[in-house]
């Protein structure tokens, strides 16, 4: 048996985090190589770039800052989620959706939206607002289903524009356009389709005044800022988490009590992430996609009439 390395150690634990296995190529990956056609999104895209860009690993957190401040999509969280007894199982089940939805055949889009969506029909209660009355929150909710896509598109987008060095095919609004799609497989209403629109959208909830703080989201808060992570993992982390608060809008980290990094925090994090590109390697999902690309065109080529 060869000796483990420390760099292959690192790379087993990061692996076994983000996608539950520590060798080889989940199960679920796998199966993005089947599928009768090139899925949503064109490959090597806006989406395809975004999604297996290594400024990912920021975007997760400064999503789940964002969608904190929403009273019902954390009264949802707490009150249904296992996030603290079992965080990573959570973080599999998510990544596991942006994967297929972006990477997969149409049909395996539509299926991982739906099974989503069946999990969500459960996820219901009541909250307090800021006057202690109780308000009914539901996860299909249109105002919750909108915040969450909000908030994912706009740290998808706005961590990759500041840490990757990758452009984005057609621009940032294409980004947004593309995703789009994504939101309307999960039943979000009228999803933004430009920056100048999700800008818009995302205004609109600020001003509506329903986005808070209080003792949940702080401690959600404290439980993003310090995750279990094996220890090896460890140290890399608050350059990361930096980051995300880094690619908040400013009103969010006054809201949360959270400082951005400067110049030279930024480029810590560059450097962290960069060095963790290296270590992955390129993204598995993408390799699968492809090959189910590879296999469609040769089938046409061989059903295409001879010249």
């Amino acid at each position: 048996m060869l000796p483990v390395t420390p760099a292959g150690l690192l790379r087993a634990k990061l692996l076994e985090v983000l996608s539950g296995q520590a060798a080889g190529v989940p199960e679920w990956t796998r199966a993005l190589a089947d599928g009768e056609d090139a899925g949503y999104f064109e490959p090597d895209g806006a989406v395809w770039t975004v999604h297996r860009d290594i400024a990912t690993l920021v975007a997760g957190p400064r999503a789940l800052l964002m969608q904190a401040l929403h009273p019902g999509a954390m009264a949802g969280v707490h009150d249904w989620s296992r996030y603290r007894e079992d965080p990573f199982g959570r973080l599999d089940g998510t990544i596991r959706w942006i994967t297929t939805v972006s990477f997969g055949s149409t049909e395996q889009a539509r299926a991982a939206s739906a099974s989503v969506a069946r999990i969500h029909e459960r996820v219901r209660g009541t909250y307090e607002d800021a006057d202690g009355r109780p308000v009914r929150y539901a996860a299909g909710d249109p105002d919750l289903l909108s915040w969450v896509h909000l908030a994912f598109a706009d740290s998808f987008l706005r961590t990759h524009l500041l840490f990757s060095t990758h452009p984005i095919p057609g621009g940032p609004d294409a980004y947004v356009r593309d995703w789009a799609i994504a939101g309307e497989l999960m039943g979000v209403p009228d999803p933004p389709r430009s920056v100048a629109e999700l800008d818009r959208q995302l205004d609109a909830v600020w001003a509506s005044g329903v986005l808070r703080v209080d003792d949940r989201v702080r401690d959600a808060v404290r439980f993003i800022r310090r995750p279990p992570l094996p220890a090896v993992l460890r140290p890399s982390y608050p350059l990361l988490f930096s980051g995300a608060v880094t690619a908040l809008p400013a009103r969010a980290r006054r809201m949360l009590g959270l400082r951005a990094a400067g110049p030279a925090g930024v480029a810590a994090t560059r450097a962290v992430l960069s060095s963790t590109a290296t270590l992955l390697g390129p993204a598995g999902a993408v390799g699968q996609a492809r090959e189910r690309l590879a296999r469609l065109e040769a089938g046409r080529t061989v059903s295409s009439p001879a010249e």
